[in-house]
Parts: C-alpha cells; structure tokens; sequence
C-alpha cells in the first residue's frame, strides 16, 4: 500500500520529532514510524466504511419522505438508484471487511451530524444529478460516482479534519493518500473483485509478480537508523557548508530533509544520487518554505558530491 515517497515523508516526520525532542531513543523513534504506517491502512479502512453509512442515510430519508403525512407523488414513488446501489451491500456484506472494520472499533454512527451534513452536500451536487438521471444501473456507475464522492467531498473538509484528527494524531496527513487507495478498492469492486486488506507496503504488492523486490519496510527503517544514528554529524556538516548562517537560523525542516538526502546517499547503493535529491526537493514543497526547494537541492548537490570524493559514498554501476 504505501509507496517509498511516503515512507519517505513518514520517516522525516519521525526525525523531524527527533529534532524536536532530542531525548527521543532510536526505539521511540522505531516504535513511532511503525504505528505511523499502520495509521494510513487503517484510516484507508475506516474511510471505505463511510459508504455504507452514506447509503443508509439515503435510504433514512427516502423512507421519512415517503411515510410522512400526505407525500407527494414523486415521494411516494423516489428514485431509488442511490438507495440500492451494489457498492455499499459489497462491503457491508463482506465478512472480512465487518470483521476488521468492527475488531478496530471503527463506526460511523457517533458522526451522524457529518453524513447527514455529507449526504446533503452530495446530493445537490451536478455530479450526483447526472447520475440519478441516468437511466442505467451498473456496478461500474456506482463506483464511479463514490470515486466523484472520494475526490470531491473530503480533502478540503473541515468537519472530517476534526473527527479524524480526534482519532488519530497521524489522519488528517494520510488522508489524500487513503482516499486515492479508497478509489482504487472501488475501481476493483466494480471489476468484481472482491475486497481484500491491501498489504501494508507497496513491495509486498509488487513481489507476488517479481520476487526479488527489495523490501519497503526494510527500506524505510534502515533510513530512519541511518538518519538517526548520523544525526549530528550530518548536522555539522550542513552547519559548515553555511558559515555565514548561525545555526539557529537553520531551518529545521530543511536540515532534517538534507540530512535524510545524507543518508539515504550513504546507506542505499542501488539508488541512484539524482533520485534521492528530487525525492528531497519533492517533499519540502510541501513541508518547507518557497525557498527551501533550491537551498535543499544545491545543498544536497554540492554535500553529496564531497563526500563522494571523499569515498563516503559509493554507489553500484
């Protein structure tokens, strides 16, 4: 399930802790990446639960339209393509899903306030409209349109960011990757595969077709070790590469970015130089300043290419 680039972020947010925290023992620091991992399944999990829970709303509704006193013509008779769409059975029928989903104690129903608000913003949405308005019923449309919900109701959802983030202190960073893993499980549901947990890392995956992939898991603690481990001598080497800059005024995001670029360099041979900067350069887009970009890729360059000279760094072909 989850690729180098974001065990890559998920290390550097460890050592970023560290950074922080120098009391942190490399054993804290393990402990913390494994269960940072393990949170993006599980927020995977929790949010392919929401489907069911979208469903039942529809149908609470559609019901409460069509009992009520003196209902319309179009409540007595509702359009029930939503309400009896052949994703939401798939998953609550599934006993593996139920098993997992209820033995994490995950639930839906303590944020009933959320899908009804949810199911409300769906529901006017032209996404939606042109789905109802079809006359077609297909596995194929259905997943479609809960991919349309994925993509288009979450990311930017300030109600979800405090319920997951009451839950977990690593879900509202993990989100935009497990909803893209949400839509993938829904790709293969309309396909008519059947659910299955998704192994943890995305080498596990790829060695069922090529045996000899090295692992993810492996990569990524081995990282976390070398950057740990190396920590202040990367550090001072950074700190000399800027004599004109007191070390307090390094940015500190930037510094552990760089030093992750030091030791994946010195610790992996088969990856290449140019890899391990852009993967750096990539994430402090995100995680820095507008001006980190250069300064983490020309001070990468500049130590790397020293220390390769220096026979530090030694890298296969």
């Amino acid at each position: 399930m989850l690729n180098r680039r974001i065990l890559r972020i998920k290390v550097f947010k460890v050592l970023y802790a560290y950074a922080e925290n120098p009391s942190m023992s490399l054993k804290e620091a393990e402990a913390q990446l494994e269960i940072s991992c393990e949170s993006a399944r599980n927020l995977y999990i929790f949010m392919l639960g929401i489907i069911p829970s979208i469903t039942d709303e529809a149908k609470r509704r559609t019901e409460a339209l069509k009992n009520k006193f003196n209902p319309s013509e179009e409540e007595k008779t509702p359009n029930l393509k939503f309400v009896n769409n052949g994703i939401a059975p798939l998953l609550a029928s599934d006993p593996d899903f139920t098993k997992i989903f209820s033995r994490k104690k995950f639930s839906w129903e303590q944020n009933d306030a959320f899908i009804r608000k949810l199911y409300d913003s769906i529901r006017i949405k032209p996404y939606f409209e042109k789905y109802m308005s079809d006359p077609a019923s297909s596995l194929s449309g259905d997943a479609k349109l809960f991919r349309k919900i994925y993509e288009e109701e979450f990311v930017d959802s300030s109600d979800l960011a405090v319920i997951l983030e009451d839950m977990s202190v690593y879900w509202n960073d993990d989100l935009a990757y497990s909803l893209t893993y949400c839509c993938r499980t829904l790709s293969d549901l309309a396909k008519g595969i059947r659910w299955n947990l998704p192994p943890l890392y995305q080498s596990d995956i790829i060695k069922l077709k090529d045996p000899t992939v090295s692992s993810d898991k492996v990569f990524s603690v081995k990282l976390l070790r070398s950057a740990f481990t190396g920590y202040e001598r990367y550090y001072e080497m950074i700190a000399g590469s800027v004599p004109k800059w007191d070390k307090d005024r390094l940015f500190i995001t930037d510094v552990v970015l760089i030093i992750m670029g030091l030791a994946e360099a010195c610790s992996f041979p088969d990856i290449p130089v140019n890899v391990s900067i852009n993967e750096y350069v990539e994430i402090s887009k995100y995680y820095s300043t507008p001006k980190s970009r250069s300064f983490v890729n020309g001070l990468l360059d500049v130590l790397i290419q020293k220390m390769a000279g220096d026979g530090l760094i030694n890298k296969n072909g």
